[in-house]
């Protein structure tokens, strides 16, 4: 994946979230993704940037753990 920027982005397993912005950790400086479901309470989530973007593997398949839908 390249840059993670803002937007629509569908989950390997189908969920929508929004993608509001890349932050710092204060404590490690290591880049994290600020995103928003878009079901169920929509909650606030933050993960690190490499993770957001690595592939992963199902039945067999490698897919991006998380697929831009829609830029801002």
């Amino acid at each position: 994946m390249s840059a993670i920027i803002p937007g629509i982005y569908r989950h390997y397993k189908g969920n929508l979230y929004e993608v509001i912005g890349v932050a710092r950790h204060s404590e490690t400086e290591e880049e994290q993704v600020v995103y928003r479901a878009l079901y169920g309470n929509y909650g606030l989530w933050v993960r690190p940037s490499a993770m957001f973007a690595e592939t992963v593997s199902l039945n067999g398949e490698t897919l991006p753990r998380f697929c831009l839908i829609q830029a801002f």
